[in-house]
C-alpha cells in the first residue's frame, strides 16, 4: 500500500513541473522563482517514482506516472488557464485513465 501513495505522491510532483513552467509565463517578473519550482518538482517526482517502483513494476508505475500526471494536467489547463474542452479531448483524455487501468487489472502478480 504504501508503495502506491508513493507513487501518488510522485504522480501530483509529476504535475507540479508543467504548472511551474505555465506560471512561469503568467508571471515573468517571477518567472525564474516558478521556473525553481518546477525543476524541483520534477526531481521529487522522479525520485517518489524511484521508490514506488521499487515494488511496482516498472511497466505499471511508468504508465500510472505519465498518463495519470497528464490527464490531471490536462484537466487543470481547462480548469484553471482556460485550455479547450471539446468532448473528443475529453473522450481521448478518458481514454487514457481506460488504459492505465486496463493494464493493471490484467496485470498478472
Amino acid at each position: 500500500m504504501l508503495n502506491w501513495i508513493l507513487l501518488l505522491v510522485a504522480v501530483a510532483f509529476e504535475i507540479g513541473w508543467p504548472l511551474g513552467f505555465k506560471m512561469s509565463t503568467l508571471h515573468p517578473d517571477r518567472s525564474w522563482l516558478w521556473i525553481v519550482l518546477g525543476m524541483l518538482s520534477y526531481a521529487l517526482s522522479g525520485v517518489f517514482l524511484y521508490f514506488a517502483q521499487r515494488t511496482i513494476p516498472i511497466s505499471t508505475a511508468y504508465i500510472v506516472w505519465t498518463g495519470a500526471g497528464s490527464v490531471v494536467t490536462f484537466l487543470l489547463g481547462i480548469g484553471l488557464f482556460g485550455d479547450v474542452a471539446t468532448i473528443s479531448r475529453l473522450f481521448f483524455a478518458f481514454l487514457i485513465i481506460v488504459g492505465i487501468v486496463g493494464l493493471q487489472v490484467t496485470a498478472k502478480t
